[in-house]
């Protein structure tokens, strides 16, 4: 089970170049940035964690250019989107993005992806809430397209081009990893139709643990025809507790992530100073 850490970058947190040397110093795995564009100030959606919404939601900064500054100062470090809002974003445009961030940091960048709960955000961009995960599905069709051929063309409901020329093309082949984060059962689906892996998150007011659904998801993916190392589990927000992470290892996550405030150095290192004895504990 490998190890990545996420934070809000904002212009009051550690710098993503910072906490990025300090995670590769540390044994981590990876590195992921959050999205948001802009929070409207109706505030019609509620925070699917429940409560005020925290203000670093208002304040981060674009994720692409984090990872880029992350991805420049490190070497084995991977990079993740965690996650990019796919329904709010040009998929030709963003496709340029992911290719070229994936050449920037030698084939290290990992693709969360999500629809997004934010209706309000959404419609903002032009995007009706309740279309957001076929459009999600589309766009991200269209990349892979983009990605993996000459002269890409896609022709859908909701996204339609013809053939075009654009480069760069991705580091990793046929792309990079395209991680579909969302709730059990139908971001598990999502994640089977036309991703590279799963991101739940560990707790919800939905349910106690994710790892309840593990086995599942598990019977999916071979209703599905899909081998589990062809979309390995990612869980988010995972706890600093030895012996639930022993269960996600022996459940088969290739994966957990730290999520961390929106702090300078002060307050993190040491964090990450435990995290890595934890580490180190669970590799010995």
């Amino acid at each position: 089970m490998q190890f990545g850490a996420s934070m809000f970058f904002t212009d009051y947190s550690m710098r993503a170049a910072e906490l990025a040397r300090a995670l590769e110093e540390r044994g981590f795995e990876s590195v992921w940035a959050p999205e948001h564009s802009h929070i409207p100030v109706s505030r019609q959606s509620a925070f699917p964690a429940g409560g005020d919404l925290p203000k670093q939601y208002y304040d981060v900064m674009d994720p692409f250019v984090s990872l880029t500054a992350a991805a420049t100062v490190t070497t084995r470090l991977k990079v993740g989107t965690g996650v990019c809002l796919v329904p709010q974003r040009d998929p030709i445009q963003t496709a340029k993005l992911v290719a070229s961030l994936d050449q920037v940091s030698g084939g290290r960048f990992l693709f969360g992806v999500g629809g997004g709960w934010n209706a309000d955000e959404m419609a903002d961009h032009g995007t009706e809430f309740k279309i957001r995960f076929k459009l999600m599905r589309e766009r991200i069709e269209a990349m892979q397209a983009i990605w993996t051929q000459s002269k890409p063309e896609y022709h859908g409901d909701m996204v339609d081009f013809g053939p075009m020329m654009t480069w760069p093309k991705p580091v990793q082949k046929p792309h990079p990893p395209v991680i579909v984060g969302g709730m059990f059962p139908h971001g598990a689906r999502r994640a089977l139709r036309y991703g590279d892996g799963w991101i739940p998150h560990s707790r919800r007011p939905q349910y106690e643990d994710v790892t309840d659904f593990l086995p599942q998801f598990r019977q999916m993916a071979a209703e599905a025809g899909r081998d589990l190392a062809t979309c390995p589990v990612t869980v988010w927000g995972i706890q600093p507790e030895i012996d639930r992470i022993r269960r996600y290892e022996e459940q088969g996550v290739a994966r957990g992530i730290v999520q961390l405030k929106a702090e300078k150095a002060d307050a993190i290192l040491p964090l990450l100073d435990r995290w890595a004895g934890i580490i180190r504990q669970l590799d010995g």
